[in-house]
Order: structure tokens, then C-alpha cells, then sequence
């Protein structure tokens, strides 16, 4: 049993934060006890009155922290199977909990790729020995080759929670309408990656600014707008749940945000580093801040921002893909894309988007837990009587910086050096502490 005393609740669901103290017991949370301000707890007679002995407490004093709904990111790359030198499911599920992550959806991109039921229970099983929640997705195509679906109801029935080829555009609609129809069937979010590589001269930098500082074509931002259109026409024609991966451009935004106005089951899907960045940081930091859609512009970053704001963007997702050092020291053109994430995604949401009046702390709860919770059919995501004793306790004011000490096994973040608000002091997941700050 743990009894945290002296916290401040975040509720993303009524939008309020309220002081109280949580009951955890047999992986739930048993009873919230309100408080008014300045009333001091009493774990002792509180859990007596439940005949329950203090003795069997672990009792945590959330005085000065808040209490959210353990975070869910649906758009992670643990690496495992194929390249652990990067990362593993572990390391990787240690680094969510040091990030305040009880959820974790994995991308399909590993080789063998997750497109067959044992590669999928492979990922599956080892996720179950980590303390944390890890579901992954299955491939949409056979061997992400674009060409053929893979057998989607059997994947299904196998424990896949949704289909993405993440990492490769898919071309062929006639394809993407099957897929689409197919998922939906299988009330299955399906997600893409959004850009055209037929107008992309390299990736991972953005046609502009950054471009021309290093000399090299670059990737427009046309090439994520094409895919978009057509996706978002055929979420409508479908039905499907649909998820428009890393939005890096304004016009994508807009998209988006008609094709909901217009009834679309079509998800937005932002990250930390589009809504915190532009391509100014691919000039200072080079491969550290190469990512897939690229860093664009001032105004697609606040073009993002805003599509948060709004709930046209309504999830926020790390797309943690870690490199090593080796691969992220070449040269700009060679060095593979991508950042890691789950450790600063918190963080950066309090900085950039609460700090600064965008979104409240439950409203960014809502994004970072309750959202995709909600879409991916997942536990957690709220704070109530009965409800799974997934949470993060975190310190909203307090600042850290950013060193290359990660729990992730990988260190490719343009965030180092930083000074960042947002300490996460415990994670706990079905009632058991999985992080807890030393």
C-alpha cells in the first residue's frame, strides 16, 4: 500500500487541480482524500479508518509536488529487435519512468520488422518484464516494402495496438484506403508518416534556411502537405482513426483541422522538439537537431503551438529515437535523423506550453496521457476512485539541466546544457514505484 499525503491532484478530465491526498492499494487508487488548503494529513487515521495498519504504509509526502496521470507516448522507437547498441526495451522503459511514462506504444520499424506474430510477441514479452505498460504496433505492410498489407486481424487478435510503417512513407493509395478501411474495422488507430520522398533531396533538414547554411537540398515542406491531403481525404471517406504523425508545417495544421471540422476520426500528433525548435537549431547544433519531418520555421513551430491550443493537435509524442554517438558524428547528409525524448518531454511541455500560457497543466495532461490513453484504448490516463495507480509525481517549478547522464543508453538531444522546470521525484505504475529520484 502507498499512501501519498499532502499532493496537488491534476485532472485533466475536469480541467482542475485540487489538493488531496491518494490511497494506493492492489495496483489502484483506493480513495482520494480532499484537503483545503493548509490542512495538514494524517495517513495514520485516514488509513485506519479502512483497518488498514500504518505499518504496511509507504507513505510519500507530496508537499510541493504535483500529481498527474502517469504520461502515455504513442510514438516510440526502442530499437529492439536489430540495433540495441542504440537502445533496448529496458533501457528504454527505464528512461520513460525517469520521464514520468507509464504508457509506452512502440513503432514497428525493427529488424525483423513487427510484422509477423513472433517478432510482435517478442516485443511483447519482454515489455511485460520492465514495470511499465508497453504495447507496440505491427507493421502496416509486409516488411515495411509498401506493397502488401500484412494480415491485420491476426495481428490484431495477437495484441497489436495499432498500424504504422513509421520511418516510411506510404505511396500507394489504393493501399492506404484498404489499410485505412481494414484498421477501422478493428476499431485500431493507423498512423503515417507524412513525406513525399520523391520531393525531398535530403532528409532530415528543412528546404530554407538550414539548407542553404550547409550547401545541400533539403526536405520542403510540399513533401509532408501531399501525403496529408490525401490522407486526410481518405480518414474522411473511411472512418478510420486516424493519426498524421510529427506535424512539422503550418499548412499541415490547417489540414488537419478541417478534415476534423468536416468529421474525420483524424488525430494530430505533435512532438517536444516541433513545438519547442526551428531550423535555427539545426544551424547551431547540426545531426543533434536532424529529425525526420525536419525543424522548420517561427511560424510552423507557433502554427503548432496553436493547433495544441485548439485540440487540433490532441496528442504530444516524444518520436524518442535514439543513435549513438558514432552515427550522430557524421556528416550532416549521412548522420541518421532523429532525438531522444521521453526524459525532457515533461519538461519541455511545462516550459514552452504552460509557462508560457498556452495550456494548462491538465489540459497538457490531457495530451500527454488522457488523449492517447483514450485512442490506443489504454488504462490510465485519469486520477479517480478505482481508476489503475498509474502516475508521476513531479515538481512543476523546479529546474534541472540537462547532461548527457541518460538513462536512455543513447545521448542525441540538442537539449543538453539546458536548464528546464519539471522534476520528476516518482513514477509509479500499477501501484508499484518504478522512478523514484535518488
Amino acid at each position: 500500500m502507498i499512501y501519498i499525503k499532502n499532493g496537488m491532484v491534476i485532472d485533466p478530465e475536469e480541467d482542475r487541480i485540487y489538493g488531496a491526498d491518494l490511497v494506493i492499494r492492489d495496483g489502484r487508487i483506493q480513495r482520494i482524500i480532499s484537503r483545503q488548503p493548509g490542512e495538514l494529513s494524517q495517513p495514520g487515521r485516514d488509513a485506519g479508518e479502512m483497518d488498514i495498519d500504518e505499518v504496511e504504509m509507504t507513505v510519500i509526502d507530496g508537499n510541493g509536488l504535483a500529481i498527474g496521470p502517469g504520461l502515455a507516448d504513442t510514438h516510440v522507437h526502442f530499437r529492439d529487435p536489430g540495433f540495441t547498441y542504440k537502445e533496448d526495451i529496458e533501457t528504454g522503459a527505464g528512461a520513460a519512468a525517469k520521464g514520468g511514462f507509464t504508457q509506452i506504444i512502440l513503432m514497428a520499424n525493427t529488424k525483423p520488422c513487427v510484422d509477423n506474430p513472433d517478432t510482435l510477441s517478442y516485443v511483447l514479452g519482454k515489455g511485460r518484464k520492465t514495470g511499465i505498460h508497453i504495447g507496440s504496433c505491427v507493421n502496416v505492410t509486409r516488411g515495411m516494402a509498401g506493397k502488401e498489407l500484412v494480415d491485420m486481424e491476426g495481428l490484431s487478435q495477437a495484441g497489436a495496438a495499432g498500424f504504422t510503417d513509421d520511418g516510411i512513407p506510404l505511396l500507394d493509395g489504393d493501399i492506404v484506403k484498404e489499410a485505412m478501411e481494414r484498421a477501422g474495422k478493428l476499431h485500431k488507430p493507423i498512423s503515417f508518416h507524412e513525406e513525399n520522398p520523391g520531393m525531398i533531396a535530403n532528409n532530415g533538414i528543412n528546404a530554407g534556411k538550414a539548407s542553404d547554411f550547409y550547401g545541400i537540398g533539403g526536405s520542403p515542406r510540399e513533401a509532408e502537405i501531399d501525403l496529408v491531403k490525401r490522407d486526410a481525404a481518405l480518414a474522411l471517406e473511411t472512418g478510420a482513426e486516424v493519426v498524421i504523425q510529427h506535424i512539422s508545417s503550418r499548412e499541415t495544421v490547417e489540414l488537419v483541422r478541417k478534415a476534423k471540422a468536416a468529421g474525420a476520426h483524424i488525430h494530430g500528433e505533435a512532438t517536444p522538439h516541433h513545438f519547442t525548435l526551428t531550423e535555427e537549431a539545426v544551424i547551431e547544433k547540426g545531426t543533434l537537431a536532424k529529425m525526420n519531418p525536419p525543424l522548420r520555421t517561427r511560424e510552423d513551430r507557433l502554427a503548432i503551438i496553436e493547433g495544441i491550443k485548439d485540440g487540433t493537435i490532441d496528442l504530444i509524442a516524444t518520436d524518442h529515437a535514439p543513435h549513438s554517438r558514432q552515427e550522430k558524428e557524421q556528416s550532416i547528409t549521412k548522420a541518421p535523423s532523429g532525438i531522444i525524448g521521453l526524459e525532457t518531454a515533461l519538461s519541455l511541455g511545462i516550459r514552452e506550453l504552460v509557462d508560457k500560457g498556452y495550456l494548462t497543466l491538465p489540459e497538457l495532461f490531457k495530451r500527454m496521457s488522457t488523449a492517447p490513453c483514450a485512442l490506443y484504448h489504454l488504462p490510465g490516463g485519469r486520477i479517480s476512485e478505482g481508476a489503475p495507480a498509474d502516475l508521476v509525481l513531479f515538481a512543476p517549478e523546479e529546474t534541472w539541466t540537462v547532461t548527457e547522464e541518460f538513462a536512455s543508453k543513447s545521448a542525441n538531444s540538442p537539449f543538453i546544457g539546458e536548464e528546464m522546470p519539471g522534476v520528476v521525484y516518482y513514477t509509479i505504475c500499477d501501484g508499484r514505484i518504478v522512478y523514484k529520484k535518488i
